[in-house]
């Protein structure tokens, strides 16, 4: 069997995001199987070359996982000849920055999102990457979650007829970190330091409702810091200067309407801590992270309204289970593979640089329209 070697210099995995999904569940798992697959059989090996700015830390993730490279020294990193892609998990802060220096040195670039912390910047790295002629991507890991491939497979198949409406709910109650400490890191609460459940999220919205329902055209938002203020990791208070909560409506190509309320300090009572609704002149579905289920025009009940009577109709039993009929694998992991085959075999990968902008937009356009009280208009997007 035929095999190539990749190298991949990984930015930030001493981080959350880039230890796990990144490095654990989706580089070394690649390199448990044998490699990425390509068409005509051949398999690409990556060997990863760890960077960042936490000598003890990467030593220790090294010898734990068997890596031989690593280095707080990024420049060196990006100058070794053996390196084809960049990945960069970093702080949304310093990320251009790098981004930056990975395109100068000619290689291919994939990258946690949002891409950049302002629209500008986010296009320049995709004119950049146009120019240096390296191939870009950004992580849209939503699209892989189980539930929307399910949601994915419904549209496709025609269920739903003319798409109406979409509502969102994303979120859980983080903790204060008083007394219980966060389940979020205390920068993602101020927004000097690139925080805000905006910033975070919109991007997400914007593959998601793009891919699956259509380009957002126009945003109207209320974005809202509910907690003014938390306790961080060394148990010091500090004042939360980044929004916890957003209230959105997203107008979508087609005339469908998306309603989404993201938010960190909301209780869960629902099955899945994201689901999104869709109903259609045929069929409605509610999709979650895992599980997704319809009720098709033709078994839709009556409901009555009543208020004077107790309400005993089992609403949540008159849907139907979607079937998994194909196996899920982590989303993160089939994202590299979709990169490394985008790289080395030419294949389509439907969320470059361009795309990235677009979500980064989304987010300042949703807080411009919290600021200014208005709704905002999106037009298409282009370099």
């Amino acid at each position: 069997m035929a095999t190539k070697s990749l190298g991949v210099v990984l930015n930030g995995v001493t981080g959350r995001m880039g230890y796990r999904q990144h490095l654990v569940r989706s580089i070394l798992a690649i390199r448990e199987q044998g490699g990425v697959e390509l068409r005509d059989g051949t398999r690409v090996h990556l060997t990863p070359l760890l960077v960042g700015r936490n000598e003890e830390k990467l030593r220790d993730i090294a010898a734990q996982h068997d890596i031989e490279r690593w280095t707080t020294d990024l420049d060196t990193a990006l100058g070794d000849s053996g390196q084809q892609v960049y990945f960069d998990a970093q702080l949304t802060s310093v990320r251009e920055k790098s981004i930056v220096k990975a395109i100068d040195a000619g290689l291919h670039v994939y990258t946690e999102k949002p891409v950049s912390e302002t629209l500008d910047g986010a296009l320049d790295l995709a004119r950049r990457a146009r120019d240096a002629g390296v191939k870009n991507g950004v992580v849209h890991d939503k699209l892989f979650l189980p539930g929307l491939v399910k949601l994915r497979r419904l549209i496709d198949s025609g269920f739903f007829g003319r798409i109406l409406s979409v509502r969102g709910e994303f979120g859980y109650w983080v903790f204060e970190g008083d007394w219980q400490s966060a389940q979020r890191p205390s920068w993602n609460y101020r927004a000097e330091d690139g925080g805000g459940i905006v910033v975070d999220m919109f991007c997400h919205w914007d593959y998601v409702l793009h891919n699956l329902f259509g380009r957002v055209g126009a945003v109207t938002s209320r974005a809202v810091t509910h907690l003014p203020h938390r306790w961080d990791e060394n148990g010091e208070l500090y004042e939360a200067t980044a929004d916890d909560a957003a209230y959105a409506i997203f107008e979508l190509d087609g005339d469908v309407v998306a309603q989404f309320n993201s938010s960190w300090t909301v209780r869960v009572h629902r099955d899945e801590l994201l689901e999104l609704q869709v109903d259609g002149t045929l069929g409605s579905a509610v999709a979650g992270l895992h599980r997704c289920v319809v009720q098709p025009r033709a078994a839709t009940p009556r409901p009555t309204w009543n208020p004077d009577l107790p309400d005993t109709t089992p609403y949540r039993q008159q849907w139907q289970d979607v079937p998994d009929n194909v196996g899920a694998e982590n989303g993160f992991k089939a994202q590299w593979e979709q990169f490394v085959r985008h790289v080395v075999d030419d294949e389509p990968h439907p969320y470059d640089f361009l795309a990235g902008a677009r979500g980064v937009r989304l987010a300042q356009a949703g807080l411009q329209s919290s600021a200014e009280a208005r709704r905002i208009e999106l037009p298409e997007l282009t370099l």
